[in-house]
């Protein structure tokens, strides 16, 4: 059966496909700014997806949901997601040295001695900053990986997202749609000592674990934590950011599995540590932490 796609799908469509053409070929800071005043139009919109992230930076933050601080985080919010995309299009051209020179890392001894051991590393991340800006600099460092992808539409929007990771060097799996094995690649690419990337804070397949975030409960992916209690990988939490021009990325100590339980307690407990650690690193760049959905139990039950 053909893929039904809506006319909003494929306008979405036609715009990434002009952005990988067209922005890398024009000067930086006009297209910069351009970007900017289109996150300003949308938070000035006030739609939807821009409620529903100060409805979440509120949780994180403790502010006034109507209060003014709040709805300036949001626009700083909201310039962040854009400046994601206006560096996407960039990306595939940028030279790799000076993706490495202007990506100011902490913690990078974590993945380069694990992996000097031979044990494998998965790298667990939020939706922050430049996710895919901070994959190439895995790559560029010698860390080629291999991640999961949520399946966009129309398809041909996700067969272009493929091949621009693809192009940075990463091996990309389909999070569906795909041949049913992901959980099983990926074990095998890490107990041969490779590196696996995957973000870790939102459950898309009503599978997760349950945890405490923020003081509340919702569900998080249980396959990094899983990885890491199957294979015996290093599960390193990953806090990715913007730092001025450039790039942050904090790369956290190896999140211990316990020696007791079941393995469904394991991974319950890995979970649970996994986002202590996100939740300091959004506390600390909450404008930079892209969650335009609903999170929390309590918000999808409505």
């Amino acid at each position: 059966m053909s893929e039904k796609v809506s006319i909003g799908d494929r306008v979405m469509a036609a715009g990434f496909a002009a952005g990988w053409a067209l922005v890398p070929l024009l000067p930086q800071r006009p297209t910069a700014a351009v970007f900017r005043l289109m996150a300003d139009r949308v938070w000035r919109g006030r739609g939807k997806s821009v409620q529903r992230l100060e409805s979440n930076l509120s949780r994180v933050t403790g502010l006034d949901a109507d209060g003014a601080e709040l709805r300036e985080l949001s626009r700083a919010g909201m310039r962040s997601y854009f400046r994601y995309f206006h560096e996407i299009f960039r990306l595939p051209r940028m030279d790799r040295d000076e993706i490495v020179r202007r990506t100011h890392v902490t913690g990078a001894e974590h993945v380069h001695d694990t992996v000097a051991s031979g044990r494998g590393v998965v790298l667990a991340l939020p939706h922050m900053g430049n996710w895919d800006q901070a994959g190439a600099w895995l790559v560029a460092v010698g860390h080629p990986f291999t991640t999961v992808a949520e399946r966009l539409r129309p398809e041909s929007l996700f067969r272009r997202y493929v091949a621009f990771r693809e192009g940075l060097g990463m091996e990309v799996l389909p999070l569906t749609g795909g041949d049913g094995h992901n959980f099983g690649t990926l074990a095998t690419r890490l107990r041969k000592g490779g590196v696996v990337c995957l973000p870790a804070e939102r459950d898309l397949t009503r599978s997760g674990v349950e945890v405490r975030f923020f003081g509340a409960a919702t569900k998080v992916p249980a396959g990094p934590p899983l990885l890491a209690v199957q294979t015996g990988a290093a599960l390193l939490p990953a806090v990715v950011y913007f730092d001025g021009d450039d790039w942050g990325i904090d790369i956290h100590e190896e999140v211990p599995v316990p020696a007791e339980g079941t393995r469904q307690e394991k991974v319950a407990a890995v979970a649970q540590s996994l986002v202590d650690v996100f939740e300091k690193g959004i506390a600390e760049h909450p404008e930079d932490w892209h969650m335009l959905q609903r999170l929390w139990l309590e918000d999808l039950s409505r």
